[in-house]
């Protein structure tokens, strides 16, 4: 609920948007596409009232020499944060293998978990708030959907409350979408009151046509998962800056006990921003690259650079201001265990592991109110230590859940 926090006030505050991603905008073209987009929003004058962030913070167990154990933050999504359907039922995927098994008492230790529900109670209570009976929620999809099993569980959990949900691709928002003289959003004829973008947060999912039709929703006054601010408050960039000392304070003014929960789970994040400060943080990173990552400012999955990639990327930027566009962090070590991965085409053994977990967060704004803010649920990927970067959709980790011992 912290970060839900941090990152509804980070959305709010353009003057940090605009000094945070300055150096950024000039050499990474993705980032500045956006950041385009949201000038032209603030110029016209947002029109929304009511925000929604569906967020997944996602941490792992970093293990100090002297054994000691801390929750660290990797990332925080704030477009398309996935898994929140299929995490709510490989819970049951779990209990089955165990009964089968006849390990009952283990199977009862597997903890509930269903984000599905509390990922479309957000989207219910922004549809609400936007005070439309007849409208309906958009979701912005992918012509070659994989993983539409885990939209349809948030799609089925709507249309339990009577909240219809129609799929789109950016291509059909600029044929068919428009904007009334109120700035209310219709696709073929429907009004919408919540956009729900499971497409947009990379930057070969765009084209001349669907940065268009991007512009269009934002322009609207419909709800949209994330507003522009919001997928620029969830940068790797932002994330680097607000570890910086008294920034969570500024953002969260008289909040301690908040700012100290926060800056628990931060790494150690590092600019590359020419001079100083980015020297310094490259000479480290070259001298000892096993305790660093470097990230571009990209989603998805598999951008991440480690080790011999790590330095030769180093070694080519260091001089290059195109080194802005990309942060240093610290290297997360979590205590490898064994497990066994289920994967088609590969026989079942056990292999060194280890587990990243993401927390789902929700909130709703409407003006200036915080109406909705809570934690909703949780994913757990698992996948082999052989591999350093890489998700489920990469083929690289598996759903799995925590047992609690």
């Amino acid at each position: 609920m912290d970060f839900n926090m941090l990152v509804d006030a980070v959305s709010q505050n353009s003057a940090f948007l605009e000094q945070t991603l300055s150096s950024t905008i000039k050499k990474d073209d993705y980032t500045a596409r956006l950041f385009d987009i949201y000038k032209q929003v603030l110029k016209e004058g947002i029109a929304q009232t009511v925000f929604l962030g569906l967020n997944r913070s996602d941490y792992m167990f970093q293990c100090s020499a002297d054994g000691s154990k801390a929750l660290k933050q990797i990332e925080i999504n704030t477009i398309s944060a996935s898994f929140g359907g299929l995490a709510s039922r490989t819970p049951a995927v779990h209990r089955h293998v165990l009964n089968v098994l006849k390990k009952t008492k283990e199977a009862a230790k597997i903890l509930s978990n269903n984000p599905s529900k509390g990922l479309a109670l957000g989207i219910a209570k922004a549809w609400e708030l936007y005070g439309s009976a007849n409208a309906v929620v958009l979701l912005i999809a992918q012509e070659k959907e994989r993983n539409i099993f885990d939209q349809r569980a948030i799609e089925n959990e709507l249309l339990d409350r009577n909240i219809h949900v129609i799929r789109r691709k950016f291509e059909d928002v600029s044929e068919r979408g428009s904007l009334d003289q109120n700035r209310r959003l219709f696709m073929d004829g429907q009004e919408v009151a919540v956009v729900y973008f499971r497409d947009g947060y990379m930057p070969s999912q765009y084209n001349s046509q669907n940065w268009e039709a991007r512009l269009l929703l934002e322009r609207s006054c419909a709800a949209k998962c994330p507003d522009i601010a919001t997928q620029l408050a969830g940068t790797k960039k932002v994330q680097q800056e607000l570890s910086r000392v008294g920034l969570l304070e500024e953002l969260l003014p008289g909040q301690p006990e908040a700012v100290a929960r926060l800056r628990a789970t931060f790494a150690g994040l590092y600019s590359l921003d020419m001079g100083e400060e980015g020297d310094q943080a490259i000479a480290e990173a070259l001298a000892a690259p096993n305790h660093f990552v470097l990230k571009p400012q990209r989603e998805g999955g598999g951008n991440n650079l480690y080790g011999e990639e790590m330095v030769q990327a180093l070694e080519q930027l260091k001089d290059s201001e195109e080194r802005a566009s990309y942060i240093l962090m610290e290297k997360i070590e979590p205590e490898p265990f064994g497990n066994c991965l289920l994967r088609p085409g590969s026989p079942a053994r056990v292999v060194q592991c280890i587990s990243e977990l993401g927390i789902f967060g929700v909130y709703v704004r409407q003006g200036t109110t915080l109406v909705m803010n809570k934690h909703v649920g949780h994913l757990l990927r698992t996948k082999a230590t052989e591999h350093a970067d890489g998700g489920v959709a990469a083929g690289v980790a598996v759903l799995d859940n925590p047992y609690p011992v």
